[in-house]
């Protein structure tokens, strides 16, 4: 076996993580040296007893092979830190996971790792919390920017669907397994991701570890990493989003704060970083402008294209595919009258091209 299957067999035990396996390595000098080491000279490693004893048992009975053949037959691909294509943002951080594990499309287009933007928020968000995070999605998709998220419910979710209604790429870093579709009601996310060339899933977790509360701080951590800047959208004062904008600060990225009313608790996260000097963002703009992005002009992945069947049709679905809009500013953006822009809505509903996220609020799927 190579070097690279015995990255892969240390990736697999939970006690040694990033920090511990590059002193691994760097005192046998090899990951295979290391694993094939006599146990006296792991006993004079110094290592907590039950952790020795743990791996040894671990050594005995794990099956390298068996897991690679695994991995081939999940098509899930693995990036190790010292190979080319491991992300060059991630690497940059002082505890890049020595393995990564993805589940993407073959033959799909690639992703520009050099473009990427978090976004984040609660799990419990509100109307004015998705409809921002689409509009701003939106015009960054549009902007050629990678979408980077976790997959989880309210915010997360909302920023991988706005990205791929958007006709764009979206990264989807979990806190598990890359087989396990968690949480399962995002199943059509991860379809997206995996099955039709709209971004990947990754993780640093091997396959079939279910998620827990204890592994989504290091997820936190790997989606500040492969991201130029992290929007934070919405959430409470103990949000998940706050720990991904520490990492991101500690990392030395841009944070960038969506400011909500101050009557909701979900604005307390955003108006926490704001006070901590976070950048205050009202839409894509903010953040290209802060970090320098030039707009490609064009979305990472090339959107279908739409017959429209009357100059109506037409208006409405240019004035969306400038993002999500509310009714009212449909009839605003287009000149059209309420009941026009209404019988047209439906139409394009029924057509499949246009959905209502609630509250009357449009977009084009």
């Amino acid at each position: 076996m190579d070097e690279r299957s015995y990255w892969i067999a240390f990736s697999v035990f939970p006690g040694i993580g990033p920090v511990r396996f590059k002193l691994l390595n760097e005192y046998f000098g090899s990951a295979k040296n290391a694993w094939e080491a006599k146990t006296k000279e792991w006993e004079q490693l110094n290592l907590p007893p039950r952790l020795l004893r743990e791996f040894l048992h671990f050594r005995r009975t794990f099956s390298i092979p068996a897991y690679i053949t695994k991995l081939r037959e999940g098509h899930v691909s693995v990036l190790t830190l010292s190979d080319k294509k491991y992300p060059k943002l991630l690497k940059e951080i002082s505890d890049a996971p020595f393995v990564l594990y993805v589940k993407s499309t073959r033959g799909s287009e690639k992703i520009d790792m050099e473009r990427t933007i978090a976004v984040v928020g609660t799990r419990k968000a509100s109307p004015y919390g998705i409809t921002a995070t689409e509009k701003i999605v939106t015009d960054l998709t549009l902007s050629g920017i990678v979408i980077v998220s976790g997959m989880a419910y309210g915010i997360d979710a909302a920023a991988h669907h706005a990205a791929i209604s958007a006709g764009g790429k979206t990264i989807a870093v979990l806190g598990c397994g890359v087989d396990i579709i968690a949480p399962s009601v995002n199943a059509d996310i991860y379809k997206k991701l995996t099955e039709e060339g709209y971004g990947a899933v990754i993780s640093e977790m091997p396959l079939g570890l279910r998620p827990s509360k204890g592994l989504f701080p290091s997820r936190n951590r790997i989606i500040s990493g492969l991201s130029r800047g992290v929007v934070v959208v919405e959430g409470a004062s103990d949000s998940g989003a706050l720990i991904t904008a520490r990492y991101a600060a500690e990392q030395g990225r841009d944070v960038f704060a969506v400011p909500g009313p101050i009557t909701s608790s979900g604005s307390q996260a955003s108006s926490l970083l704001l006070r901590q000097g976070a950048i205050l963002t009202e839409n894509a703009d903010d953040v290209v402008s802060q970090l320098g992005i030039a707009k490609s002009g064009k979305p990472s992945h090339n959107t279908k294209r739409v017959e429209w069947q009357s100059k109506d049709e037409e208006k409405v679905g240019d004035a969306l595919s400038r993002g999500p809009l509310h009714i009212d500013e449909l009839v605003a953006a287009t000149g059209l009258t309420i009941n026009t822009i209404s019988s047209t809505l439906t139409l394009l509903e029924v057509k499949g091209i246009v959905k209502d996220t609630g509250g009357k609020v449009y977009q084009l799927l």
